[in-house]
């Protein structure tokens, strides 16, 4: 394996694990707020579908992305609704969003645009494209040296190849993503509000009795993973792919669940997770067929990986992770 097809694989686990990072970010805030969801998987597949249609029928992303966001906080009310209102079991209430996004997403695109439970395809300004950074090799230097990018990549020097490969190029979406990690770590650690989100994770009771509201706190959490999750959804639509298609998540938000869980709650840890998730994804996607000493593994194995790892991890295998105390709990006030 040569150094630019390293450069490539990187820049492939960056692009796959983007919507990853962004849902596993979403899972950081409700459950350490105490609020579980695995209706991860849900919220992204509506988000998914409903930032492709408005993509499509209005010729704008940033209409689609503002469509995705707010079909994912639709469901994120509905979860909130149910385990913090209505105090009801958290888990029921994820698979709940689960069936129902993965039912309505096809039955609304079917009815919307007659082709089978997916979207048209989106082109130029429907679609979320990578960004050229100065002196990158780049679409327009293809154009003025009449050559493939790829080959003028591969005949650049090594930093080059790096910086135009690896580091441009990608849509606005990926870099969000990566700078959702230290804000993130920033909001949990060191403001006011991450303090006492993280509070109500694990005392409830202490943070009321302090006079702030477990229920508001907690709404908060469930609104800001229906953001992220919004965003992840319109990614894997108007970015990564260029319409929306039948169960295109494909697991990912339980991936996330379990990279979550691999990261212990925490957002650097978490942003390595999904990387890993990531990296197995794009070999599994670049080589067909891996030849180790003469025993050949097969493609599906490589497929198949990344829900291997997540089983091993849910089950424990990776080390114990205790997740916050007053997790999947709904809190009852003391009269």
């Amino acid at each position: 394996m040569d150094f630019l097809t390293i450069i490539q694989v990187l820049d492939s686990t960056v692009r796959l694990a983007t919507p990853l990072l962004l849902a596993c970010l979403a899972g950081l805030y409700s459950e350490r707020a105490g609020i579980f969801d695995i209706g991860l998987e849900g919220k992204m597949l509506m988000a998914a579908f409903f930032s492709a249609a408005v993509a499509a029928v209005s010729g704008s992303v940033w209409l689609g992305l503002l469509a995705g966001i707010a079909a994912s906080l639709v469901l994120s009310g509905l979860h909130g609704l149910a385990s913090i209102t209505f105090r009801g079991n958290q888990l029921i209430s994820g698979v709940a969003i689960n069936f129902l996004a993965a039912g309505l997403s096809v039955l609304i695109a079917q009815s919307w645009f007659k082709q089978g439970g997916r979207t048209p395809s989106l082109k130029n300004e429907a679609r979320f494209e990578g960004l050229e950074w100065p002196f990158a090799i780049g679409p327009t230097d293809a154009e003025l040296a009449e050559k493939p990018v790829s080959e003028l990549i591969a005949a650049a020097p090594p930093v080059h190849q790096v910086y135009s490969e690896f580091l441009s190029g990608h849509s606005l979406l990926v870099y969000l993503a990566f700078l959702m990690v230290p804000a993130t770590w920033w909001v949990l650690y060191r403001t006011r509000f991450g303090l006492r989100l993280r509070a109500v994770g694990e005392n409830p009771a202490a943070v009321d009795t302090a006079g702030v509201s477990v229920v508001g706190l907690r709404y908060a959490a469930v609104a800001i993973c229906g953001v992220l999750c919004g965003i992840a959804g319109a990614y894997l639509a108007t970015a990564l792919q260029a319409g929306f298609v039948k169960d295109m998540t494909a697991g990912r938000g339980f991936i996330a669940l379990a990279a979550l869980i691999f990261a212990k709650w925490r957002p650097w840890q978490a942003m390595w997770a999904c990387l890993l998730f990531g990296l197995l994804q794009a070999i599994a996607l670049r080589f067909q067929n891996i030849d180790l000493g003469g025993v050949v593994i097969p493609v599906q194995v490589m497929d198949a990986l990344p829900y291997i790892l997540t089983v091993v991890i849910l089950a424990g295998f990776v080390g114990k992770a205790i997740p916050p105390r007053a997790g999947g709990e709904p809190y009852v006030k003391e009269r």
